[in-house]
């Protein structure tokens, strides 16, 4: 599989959390060849948060880890994640696949069951082949490392044409505190919590409760503005690890909330950049919306209509099809108030094309890989950001041959 045009030259140097070790192996869930398979050990003490799809047909994976979230975090802690199968739909099943893979890494790590955390990701409708996981899941443990974390991202991959990573070491009161990340996603790409599958450890100290109220609110701003195709997940899991073997408080930091909000940026726009037959990586900017919720409206229908992405894909700058998608979007609008631009170059104003616009110009704009639209209401002081990528006939191809 090519790799996206869009993605970063290499996998990031990230910094090695202490109170983390990862391992990944091939299992031959539904890949043959690959690994498929990822298993996450944190020390005793770890404060664990995550957010969790909507979706009304989550996951028996999602269901658990919903559950044993804010639960006792004195003992250690284990996230073990399988590509190739989500375990969605599953019914008995799949709680069944999920009791077996907690109980297996249980008896393995010597971690209570209540702090193992699973996802899977794949194929939905499909009865997870459990057993083969359950089968790896002592040479899995016996290979633990805490230098593990890029090969854990690619065993999480499904269409994904890269490994995802991110970090960074922030300054807490003259102290280092380091954050590292991992996630995957490339199509089924419209959160609803958080996205896809994300990873994200760090070695402060803070407690569960801060924690969880910093994730939920840093996922607004970040993995719930990304958008591929407007579908979302029956799987979308985002956990983050806290082992507090720096001994830095962060419970106040505004410099450990900065770095964990980049982290989580940064990891979000990957997943866009990997968008499933992606060439054109977008920022939709909307102001001036009546209020923050209808500026959110604009933003995303832009995001997610076909006729935009496919217009952009084909380098037009069909400016019509923003202003189809501001008016079907539901937000409050007046036409005559409405200015659009394609990067600094301004399309249209009052009702009506700008102009100083040439097509010349709005066509030259639409080649570049990176693109900004903005949409200015002239109503109030609402604004919201997303990002988006293109709709490519490669997109239909993968997504056609899924099963195949």
């Amino acid at each position: 599989m090519a790799i996206s045009p869009l993605a970063p030259p290499a996998f990031p140097d990230l910094p090695v959390i202490d109170g983390v070790r990862f391992s990944s192996l091939a299992a031959g869930v539904r890949y043959a060849g690959r690994k498929d398979v990822m298993l996450v050990d944190l020390v005793p003490g770890s404060a664990v948060a995550g957010v969790f799809t909507r979706s009304a047909t989550r996951s028996a994976n999602v269901l658990d880890c919903q559950a044993k979230l804010g639960g006792d975090p004195f003992g250690p802690a284990a996230i073990i994640v399988n590509s190739g199968n989500s375990n969605a739909f599953t019914g008995k099943h799949g709680d069944g696949s999920v009791a077996a893979i907690c109980a297996a890494v249980s008896r393995s790590l010597g971690v209570d069951q209540k702090r193992v955390f699973t996802s899977s990701t794949g194929v939905i409708g499909e009865r997870l082949p459990h057993d083969r996981i359950t089968a790896k899941v002592d040479e899995l443990t016996a290979s633990l490392s805490p230098t593990g974390i890029a090969d854990a991202a690619q065993a999480i991959m499904t269409t994904d044409t890269f490994a995802k990573g991110a970090g960074v070491t922030v300054d807490v009161d003259g102290k280092p505190v380091k954050i590292a990340g991992i996630a995957k996603g490339s199509g089924m790409i419209a959160p609803d919590m958080a996205t896809m599958l994300v990873y994200i450890f760090t070695d402060a100290l803070i407690g569960q409760p801060r924690l969880q109220g910093i994730v939920s609110a840093l996922n607004q701003e970040t993995f719930n503005c990304i958008t591929v195709d407007s579908d979302t997940s029956t799987s979308d899991t985002l956990l983050v690890g806290a082992t507090g073997t720096s001994g830095v408080d962060v419970s106040e930091s505004t410099a450990f909330v900065t770095g964990l909000h980049d982290v989580m940026l940064d990891l979000a726009h990957q997943v866009v950049r990997d968008g499933e037959g992606a060439t054109k990586f977008v920022t939709v900017n909307v102001t001036g919306a009546a209020d923050n919720d209808d500026a959110r409206k604009v933003a995303m229908a832009i995001a997610n209509s076909p006729l935009v992405k496919t217009a952009i894909a084909g380098e037009d700058p069909n400016w019509g099809r923003v202003v189809m998608a501001i008016g079907k979007s539901g937000a409050i609008a007046d036409r005559d108030k409405i200015c659009i631009r394609f990067g600094d170059i301004l399309v249209a104003e009052d009702g009506w094309i700008a102009q100083s616009y040439t097509e010349e110009a709005g066509a030259a704009y639409m080649k570049q890989p990176e693109l900004a639209i903005t949409v200015e209401m002239g109503l109030g002081e609402g604004k919201s950001t997303v990002w988006t990528c293109d709709l490519t006939s490669r997109y239909i191809e993968i997504n056609a041959d899924y099963r195949s």
